[in-house]
């Protein structure tokens, strides 16, 4: 009922900079929360980047805190994830969560595919 599109990813040098984008098409009536996640290997976790909910202060890892900053344009349905002062320790799958809601169904969690972030010298 919803897709997320991500985009943004690539290869950068740490230090660097990029920013995810993470669209939300689809039949819904109200976008809740939106997140990002990421996951470094196929044997670890999904770990949570950072999250918000509306109305509430956005929540980060200790590990990207000062460095990403999530936002969000509710009227273009998309969320953003800046990240600033790459390190290697980024390099990651990152995914977008976006937890919405229709006329027809209730909230409920929708993920994209994944974007590959890559941080190199």
């Amino acid at each position: 009922q919803v897709q997320l599109a991500e985009s943004g990813g690539g290869v950068v040098q740490p230090g660097g900079s990029l920013r995810l984008a993470c669209a939300a098409s689809g039949s819904f009536s109200s976008v809740h929360t939106m997140a990002w996640f990421r996951q470094t290997s196929p044997e670890a976790s999904r770990e949570l980047v950072a999250s918000n909910t509306p109305g509430a202060n956005t929540r980060y890892a200790d590990s990207v805190k000062g460095r990403f900053t999530l936002s969000r344009d509710d009227a273009k349905n998309t969320h953003y994830l800046q990240m600033n002062n790459l390190e290697p320790a980024d390099t990651a799958v990152y995914y977008c969560k976006t937890v919405a809601s229709g006329t027809d169904y209730p909230r409920t969690q929708f993920w994209g595919r994944g974007i590959q972030v890559t941080v190199s010298s």
